[in-house]
């Protein structure tokens, strides 16, 4: 008896998929959105910056680089992504036997490799950009973080760290969205500008406002570049498990 006992569980074990191979599953069912992923960030921030380069060389603007903010584009098409992962991918993998957390941490990891690779990708145009005088008609698309910093590695970090921030606000509406639908989704957003405009009132009326500019100026630039971003993932990560934990598709 006791051994049919251990046979029928060992087979039982044996039967059913490890955490490891279904968070597999997880990104690859991610990938299947590859477009989204990563060819239509590609394919527009190509034709904006066609559209830019073909603006600035027709200009003639006699050395003085501008700035364009074409590459916002790759931020919101990383925030559409992940909103469409809560929204679409969460239940149709739940079907597959996959629980929340595999769901969650195969999400999370995806968004960490996603925003390396397109920091990397980035700070790599940058430089190139800062290497031809803005592409050879002083024009400045990438180069968005050597406005704050000339620390190539604080570059890099800062652009990793800000996609990352826009992956996990994305994941947090998303869940948010999933548990308590739209109402949620709603009273997250009036939260959150309450909290910002209550914050701007209080500066303001205790006159806070040159301290908090000098605090930006004179803190190591790591702080407001990096850790302040990296701090507010955190947050918006925390957010996004806890709604994601219970919600019901």
């Amino acid at each position: 008896m006791t051994t049919q006992t251990v046979d029928v569980t060992t087979t039982s074990s044996r039967t059913q998929p490890e955490s490891g191979s279904r968070i597999g599953a997880v990104l690859r069912v991610h990938t299947v959105a590859w477009p989204l992923l990563i060819a239509w960030p590609v394919g527009i921030l190509a034709t904006s910056f066609l559209i830019s380069y073909t603006i600035y060389f027709l200009i003639d603007n006699d050395q003085e680089e501008g700035f364009t903010g074409s590459v916002f584009s790759v931020f919101g098409f990383v925030l559409a992504f992940y909103l469409q992962a809560m929204a679409q991918t969460f239940p149709f993998t739940l079907g597959m036997s996959v629980t929340r957390r595999e769901f969650f941490s195969a999400t999370a990891l995806l968004a960490l490799a996603q925003s390396a690779v397109f920091a990397a990708t980035l700070y790599l145009l940058s430089v190139v950009e800062a290497a031809t005088d803005g592409w050879g008609v002083w024009m400045r698309m990438f180069g968005l973080a050597r406005y704050l910093t000339d620390n190539p590695l604080l570059q890099f970090l800062t652009i990793f760290s800000t996609l990352l921030l826009t992956t996990a606000v994305a994941m947090a509406a998303g869940a948010i969205y999933q548990r308590w639908r739209a109402t949620g989704l709603l009273a997250a957003g009036v939260g959150v500008f309450g909290l910002g405009g209550l914050a701007a009132i209080l500066v303001t009326w205790a006159g806070w406002w040159s301290a908090v500019g000098d605090w930006f100026v004179d803190s190591p630039r790591v702080l407001p570049l990096v850790a302040l971003p990296l701090a507010a993932t955190a947050i918006a990560t925390a957010i996004a498990w806890l709604a994601l934990r219970r919600a019901t598709p």
